[in-house]
């Protein structure tokens, strides 16, 4: 960055309050990055307690140019919190205050700062369900699931988060601050604005505060952890639950190498062997979730499981997904690096998936694990790379480039749940059309015309 720009930041430093902007080098290399492999220091990090502060900070980088790249607990995958062009990033981290829980209108008010967990803890304790649960919500802010429309599990059932966003306080890239949507379960008063800025990864403008549906929470949770000797036989049940009408809380899936990695690590006897694996959660009300347990269990059986383990309760079902959380920790364990990709396909090309992950693995000598929400065909493929190896940047590009080519052709997605952010720079183009992307610079233009929100990513 020039002398001049310097200049400018060391000026930011007195509008804003007392220890609100830093240029510690140890502060500036914490937020370089995220959890994929980019970092870039940044020349400084602002830290704001106010809405009042990241507008001020806002108007100051938009008339001097600067770049500011938005960032909330750093535990995206796709580096999109990376600030490629140095300048500024602006953390939310300070901003974390749960300002209201409402039973009577089923609301929640938060700050962009507040942990995912902390908030489904405090509005369970009122007998009330914030659904969305991406896998690291106990690491993860709210602003930061709005800026990736993050899922979970739970989607087949709840969906994901911009489903549960009301109203949005939003500052935009020239420090304007504009209030969007607002308590009321529906309103449709002009265009649903609000849900412009969901999935927007930080590109047209800063979630300060949300205004979030809350749901009755359900009395009652029944799981079963199904294991397999065949993939074919899990996918297959996993289709017969949903063509009998079940709708499940979740629906997960997991595949040999995946399971073997989770045996390695948790010495769990049940994993021992097995070979596929499904979880299905039920939730509502106790005497018709044990009626439909009954009836799945019943249609499982055909399938010839290895195993079926039953959970009754909200601590037994825990048990069985504190299992599920130790899947991507274990695959980490095998000591080589995890490429995890979020794509999605339609449900009819489940098998065609698991079959092109075996495929993909023989074709480029990694190991492919595939696990993840078979309910809604969000699999988490992960392309398992040994960097020791010759050539194994370029063959793991390969096998990517080959499996995002195919999730498209499939009409499926490259991203369900991570975004785009650097990680997916390459293959946006194929993604969308031509008209599809000028839409997209246009709306980027309207709201951000000096371009300092995020700069560097698929923008």
């Amino acid at each position: 960055m020039s002398p001049n720009k310097l200049k400018q930041l060391a000026r930011l430093k007195s509008l804003l309050p007392p220890g609100e902007v830093s240029f510690e080098s140890s502060v500036l290399e914490q937020h370089a990055g995220d959890k994929w492999f980019a970092t870039h220091k940044p020349d400084a990090v602002a830290l704001p307690r106010s809405t009042e502060s990241v507008s001020t900070l806002l108007r100051f980088a938009n008339q001097h140019r600067l770049p500011v790249t938005p960032r909330g607990a750093g535990y995206g995958y796709v580096g999109g919190c990376v600030p490629v062009r140095g300048g500024i990033v602006l953390s939310l981290a300070r901003m974390n205050r749960i300002k209201e829980i409402n039973a009577r209108d089923f609301v929640a008010v938060v700050q962009a700062g507040v942990n995912t967990k902390k908030l489904q803890d405090a509005v369970q304790r009122k007998g009330l369900f914030y659904p969305p649960d991406p896998a690291s919500r106990a690491d993860t802010f709210i602003g930061g699931n709005i800026a990736t429309n993050a899922g979970g599990p739970r989607s087949l059932k709840y969906g994901v988060t911009r489903d549960y966003v009301l109203g949005l306080e939003v500052v935009l890239a020239d420090g304007t601050v504009v209030r969007l949507g607002g308590r009321a379960h529906k309103n449709k008063t002009g265009f649903e604005l609000h849900r412009l800025f969901v999935g927007s990864e930080g590109l047209l403008g800063v979630v300060t505060e949300a205004t979030l549906k809350l749901l009755p929470l359900p009395p009652y949770r029944a799981c079963l952890a199904i294991g397999f000797n065949r993939m074919h036989q899990a996918l297959r049940a996993l289709r017969d639950i949903l063509a009998a009408g079940f709708l499940p809380a979740t629906l997960e899936i997991a595949d040999a190498f995946t399971l073997a990695a989770a045996f390695n690590r948790t010495k769990d006897s049940r994993l021992r062997g097995c070979r596929a694996h499904l979880i299905v959660e039920l939730d509502g009300q106790p005497v018709s979730v044990r009626s439909e347990l009954r009836q799945v269990e019943r249609l499982l059986r055909p399938h010839k499981p290895l195993f079926i383990q039953r959970s009754l309760g909200a601590r037994q079902c825990e048990a069985v997904w504190t299992l599920r959380r130790q899947f991507s920790y274990s695959l980490r364990d095998t000591g080589l690096t995890k490429l995890n990709q979020d794509i999605v396909v339609p449900r009819s090309r489940l098998e065609d998936l698991f079959r092109f992950g075996t495929a993909l693995s023989k074709m480029h000598h990694f190991p492919v694990a595939c696990f993840g929400h078979g309910g809604d065909g969000n699999i988490h493929v992960n392309i398992m790379v040994d960097y020791r190896e010759p050539q194994a940047i370029r063959r793991a590009d390969a096998a990517l480039d080959q499996l995002f080519r195919q999730v498209l052709a499939w009409g499926g997605a490259i991203t369900g749940e991570h975004g785009i952010g650097l990680a997916k720079q390459a293959w946006w183009p194929l993604a969308v059309s031509p008209e599809v992307r000028q839409l997209h610079h246009t709306l980027k233009h309207a709201l951000d015309p000096r371009g300092i929100l995020n700069p560097g990513k698929f923008l």
